[in-house]
C-alpha cells in the first residue's frame, strides 16, 4: 500500500473515531477501518466505555475478509484485559497482515505493548501516519496519561468591550442561540465542568447538557450521561436548592477545615461527594485539584466560572485552551470583566494564538491557547 492510500484510509478512520466525541468518556476516541488494495471491508469506532473497542467492530464488519488485510487504527491496539478483551489479540485471531497505527498509547504502563504483540505475532506494524490528526481526537486522554491532569478548557461569553454581566450582575443573554448551542456540544465533550460558588450563588446554574439544545449532532454517538459537576467552594456556601445539585453526579471542593462543618455534613446527606484541598490568598489550589481530577480519570477539563477563578486559571498558567464567545454588543464600563489578573506594566500583558476563529450566528467563536 503506498503512502497516499495509507494517508486516506487513516483519514476514514480518525473521522469514525469523531463519532465517538460526545460518548465514550473515560476512554479515548478511536477509529478503525479493515482494507484491502484500498477497499473498505469493515469500519468501526468506539462508541462507549464497557461496549466494543473500534477494533473489535470493524473486524465484526469484516468478517472471514479481514484475513491477510490491514487494519488502520487511530490509537494503539490495546493488549490488557479491561472490561473488554485485548483488541491486539482479536487482530492477531482474525489474521490481519499489516496493521497502521497513527499514535501509540500514552499510558507508560501499557505503551508499546500492544505493537509488541502484533510484532512478535508477525504482523507488519507501522507507526505514525496522521498522528497530529489522531492526537487531536483525545488531547485530554493524552495530557493526562502524560502528566497526571486533565485538558483545560476555559469558556468565556463576553461583550466587544469585554464584560461578561452588568454591574449588578444581570448575564442573561450576551451572545445568542446558535452560540449557546455551540457551548452545549462543548460541555457533551467535557468529562467535567468547574465553577465557583460565588458563580453558583450568583446564577444558579444547572452546568447540565441539555439534549434539545445541542441540535443536529450528525452521525455522532448519542451522549448517554450528565459530565459530573465541580464546585469550588471552600466553606461549603452552595444552597442545598441549588440546581447543580440536582440530577446527582457533583463534587465539591472546599478547604480541608471545612470538612467537618454542618454545612459540609448537609452537602453530604444529599449525596454530594465532598473533597478537602488546600486553599491559597487568592482561592484554591487549582494544582492540587487537578490532580485531584486526574485520579478520577477527568480527561476534559470545562471552566465555567466568574472572573476570580478564571483569573486564576490564567494568571498561573493552566488554560489548555480558551473558548471566548464574543457577542456584537457593548455593555458598559461598569460591567463585570472576563477575569481578574491584576497586571502593572503592558509588559506584563498575557498574550494568546487564535487557533480557530468562526461565526457562531450573530456572535464570534474564539478558540486560543497561550503563547
Amino acid at each position: 500500500m503506498n503512502d497516499a492510500s495509507d494517508r486516506t484510509l487513516m483519514a476514514r478512520a480518525v473521522q469514525l473515531a469523531w463519532r465517538g466525541r460526545y460518548s465514550t468518556h473515560p476512554n479515548p476516541r478511536v477509529g478503525c477501518v479493515i482494507a484491502r488494495g484500498g477497499e473498505i471491508l469493515g469500519e468501526g469506532w468506539h462508541e462507549r466505555a464497557g461496549e466494543a473497542h473500534a477494533e473489535i467492530r470493524a473486524l465484526s464488519h469484516a468478517g472471514p475478509s479481514a484475513r491477510g488485510a490491514t487494519a488502520y487504527v487511530t490509537l494503539e491496539p490495546c493488549s490488557h484485559f479491561g472490561r473488554t478483551p485485548p483488541c491486539a489479540r482479536a487482530l492477531i485471531d482474525a489474521g490481519v497482515a499489516r496493521v497502521v497505527v497513527a499514535t501509540k498509547d500514552p499510558n507508560p504502563a501499557v505503551s508499546g505493548r500492544g505493537l509488541e504483540l502484533l510484532r512478535e505475532a508477525g504482523i507488519q506494524v507501522q507507526e505514525g501516519v496522521l498522528a497530529e490528526e489522531a492526537a487531536r481526537l483525545n488531547p485530554g486522554f493524552m495530557k493526562r496519561m502524560n502528566t497526571g491532569r486533565p485538558f483545560v478548557r476555559l469558556k468565556m461569553a463576553a461583550s466587544l468591550d469585554g464584560r461578561t454581566a452588568m454591574a449588578s450582575g444581570e448575564s442573561q443573554w450576551i451572545t445568542g442561540p446558535e452560540a449557546r448551542k455551540d457551548v452545549q456540544r462543548l460541555r457533551a465533550t467535557s468529562d467535567a465542568i468547574l465553577t465557583g460558588v460565588g458563580t453558583v450563588l450568583a446564577d444558579d446554574p444547572s452546568l447540565t447538557v441539555r439534549r434539545p439544545e445541542l441540535g443536529d449532532i450528525g452521525d455522532a454517538t448519542e451522549p448517554s450521561r450528565q459530565p459530573l459537576r465541580i464546585i469550588a467552594d471552600r466553606d461549603a456556601r452552595t444552597p442545598s436548592s441549588a440546581k447543580i445539585l440536582q440530577g446527582g453526579n457533583v463534587q465539591l471542593f472546599c478547604a480541608s477545615s471545612t470538612l467537618p462543618t454542618e454545612p459540609a455534613q448537609d452537602l453530604a446527606a444529599l449525596g454530594v461527594s465532598i473533597n478537602g484541598v488546600a486553599w491559597k490568598d487568592n482561592g484554591i489550589d487549582l494544582s492540587e485539584l487537578l490532580d485531584a481530577l486526574g485520579e478520577l480519570g477527568i480527561n476534559e477539563l470545562l471552566v465555567e466560572a466568574g472572573p476570580t477563578l478564571a483569573g486564576t486559571f490564567i494568571q498561573e498558567q493552566l488554560v489548555d485552551e480558551l473558548w471566548l464567545y464574543q457577542a456584537p454588543v457593548f455593555m458598559g464600563s461598569t460591567g463585570r470583566p472576563t477575569a481578574h489578573i491584576p497586571l502593572d506594566s503592558m509588559a506584563d500583558k498575557v498574550c494568546w494564538t487564535v487557533l480557530d476563529r468562526r461565526q457562531v450566528g450573530e456572535d464570534q467563536r474564539l478558540i486560543l491557547a497561550r503563547r
